[in-house]
């Protein structure tokens, strides 16, 4: 088969694909999947499935949707997963904060601020509790929220600062807050989804590689930004 021929089969293949995802993922990399799946597959209707990593797990398991794009959920025998993009935790401040004017800020100074976090509801909470057991912090949780977009009105009406993953980014345009890397740099992995005893139709392959090849153009796009890379001093 040459490359035209394959080409030609590609813009063949047709069917319905779901596709589960939590929020953050869902709002800031999954809308570039679609765009690039109706260019390249007009016949296969990418149906997307925008729920709590939970409920995203649960559906892989029984089968409601091909395949899903979580957090890492640690060991899981009955899944297959592929890392597909690894990002830092960062720290969400006001302008006017003191660590708005910092490069960086160390974990440790998160001692006894108020922080905003998400809920238990996001994939992203248990690890950022990891972090901060580990480091030995004290925490000031004063507001659990459910929905990533929350965070910044919180933290801009100056009730407290959040952590927060890269891909919440960018900041809602006009907004008085700022965003700093945190050191040690603590990462999120995100990870393709599916289950070990299912083979996936050749439509949703073509899916997943959409996904894959979307958030590695995702991770090759911040090489260059100074937010993801310590200053070479």
């Amino acid at each position: 088969m040459t490359l035209r021929d394959a080409g030609r089969v590609g813009q063949q293949l047709s069917g319905t694909v779901k596709v589960a995802a939590s929020q953050t993922i869902s709002a800031h990399l999954i809308p570039q999947c679609i765009a690039h799946s109706n260019r390249r597959y007009p016949d296969i209707d990418f149906v997307l499935h925008d729920r709590p990593q939970q409920w995203v797990l649960e559906s892989i398991r029984q089968g409601e949707v091909d395949f899903g794009i979580v957090i890492d959920p640690g060991p899981a025998a009955d899944l297959q997963c592929e890392v597909v993009l690894a990002e830092p935790f960062l720290l969400l401040c006001r302008e006017d904060h003191p660590f708005a004017s910092l490069t960086e800020v160390p974990w440790q100074a998160l001692q006894d601020e108020r922080l905003i976090l998400q809920d238990y509801a996001s994939g992203s909470r248990p690890l950022i509790d990891a972090a901060l057991s580990r480091l030995a912090i004290r925490a000031n949780i004063v507001q659990e929220i459910g929905h990533p977009a929350t965070l910044f009105p919180m933290v801009e009406a100056g009730i407290g600062i959040s952590v927060l993953p890269a891909l919440a980014l960018p900041l809602p345009q006009g907004s008085r807050l700022a965003v700093k890397r945190l050191t040690p740099v603590v990462e999120r992995k995100l990870m393709l989804v599916r289950r070990k005893n299912r083979s996936l139709s050749g439509a949703a392959q073509a899916i997943w590689e959409v996904v894959r090849i979307q958030a590695q153009r995702l991770t090759e796009a911040r090489i260059r930004d100074p937010l993801f890379n310590a200053s070479e001093d």
